[in-house]
């Protein structure tokens, strides 16, 4: 019974931040690689950032240095933190978990929350 429920997005103007958040249930968050994904209208689903199991982060290149990924294994949390926020960036946010490795691949991901809508203009 895993659950994962994504919070914080919104409207912002572009080169504003946004701090996504996404609580876990059912399961501990150190047990699994955890990921930040994204999909526009229209588009395929795409990797944003993953953690791995010790803490190390992967990100695609379309974020690197303007987003962070974080988990607190405590609070069974995963969170990220988006800066300098683009119009490219526009699309529905998913965390999701799992367990092959972090590899930004949605396919690699078992679990899944609803999404959180983030629109920059």
């Amino acid at each position: 019974h895993v659950q994962l429920v994504e919070s914080g997005g919104g409207s912002v103007q572009a080169g504003g931040s946004l701090r996504l958040s996404c609580a876990a249930s059912g399961y501990t968050t150190g047990r699994f690689y955890m990921g930040w994904f994204r999909q526009a209208p229209g588009k395929e689903r795409e990797g944003v950032a993953c953690i791995g199991y010790t803490h190390t982060t992967s990100y695609a290149d379309s974020v690197k240095g303007r987003f962070t990924i974080s988990k607190d294994n405590t609070k069974n949390t995963l969170s990220l933190q988006m800066n300098s926020l683009k119009p490219e960036d526009t699309a529905m946010y998913y965390c999701a978990t799992g367990y092959l490795g972090c590899t930004l691949w949605p396919g690699d991901f078992g679990y899944w929350g609803q999404g959180t809508q983030v629109t920059v203009s």
